[in-house]
């Protein structure tokens, strides 16, 4: 699995692993039961804090794509959303970031989502 991050984005580095994640489980390049790199290791790799890279497992974990165990390291969960998922949820992330870009607040970017999902 590729890591990759751009410091020069708006979007946080801790999101910007996590989304690494989610597109290799999109494209089909990790699967579940699959373990990722270690915090540490993979920060130093990244040229990052370890703090950033734990925030972008802390987040994989909220959203039920991987596992988190003291020895073991982070696992993908097997049974992880399939790729169409995946893809739907980076997706939705990138639309968020965007419209944080724009300085649309959370109420506005939900009105625009509840306006969409109303249309034919």
């Amino acid at each position: 699995m590729l890591f990759r991050v751009d410091p020069a984005s708006a979007v946080p580095l801790g999101d910007q692993i996590a989304a690494c994640v989610r597109g290799a489980l999109a494209d089909g390049s990790a699967n579940p039961g699959e373990r990722l790199p270690a915090a540490r290791e993979l920060a130093d790799s990244l040229g990052v804090n370890v703090h950033t890279v734990l925030r972008g497992y802390q987040r994989l974990r909220e959203e039920g794509l991987i596992e988190l165990r003291r020895g073991r390291g982070a696992v993908i969960v097997p049974g992880a959303p399939a790729p169409d998922r995946a893809r739907l949820v980076e997706r939705v992330h990138a639309v968020v970031a965007e419209a944080r870009t724009l300085g649309l607040t959370d109420d506005e970017l939900l009105s625009l989502v509840r306006t969409s999902l109303a249309a034919p």
